[in-house]
């Protein structure tokens, strides 16, 4: 009586999809995709331009907004609501320096 031994190969459909999720989840906490979405934020800026569409002022991110029917003049502050990239606003890529920082010898 022969017997035949026969191998088992794992399913390759498994490990690629593993892989695949393995690849997945480095790339989210590796690139954080939560902190190029954009956040609106509503503050007071300082008009440092009055043009034609209204005043152009600089928030403390140090972006300049259009803030659209305004009538005030240079150097008065008023309130503008803006899109900013998260990263700005919860400093991520400033702990990743620091991080940086505390590992270059």
């Amino acid at each position: 009586m022969k017997t035949q031994q026969i191998e088992k190969k794992p399913p390759r459909l498994a490990i690629i999809s593993l892989m695949a999720a393995g690849t997945a989840v480095i790339l989210v906490f590796t690139l954080t995709p939560w902190n190029f979405i954009p956040t609106q934020i509503t503050e007071d800026v300082l008009v440092i331009a009055v043009i034609e569409h209204g005043c152009v002022g600089e928030s403390q991110y140090g972006e300049s907004v259009v803030v659209p029917g305004c009538d005030a003049q240079v150097g008065d502050v008023v309130s503008a609501t803006f899109f900013i990239p998260s990263w700005e606003v919860n400093g991520y890529f400033d702990r990743l320096q620091d991080r940086v920082e505390m590992v270059q010898p």
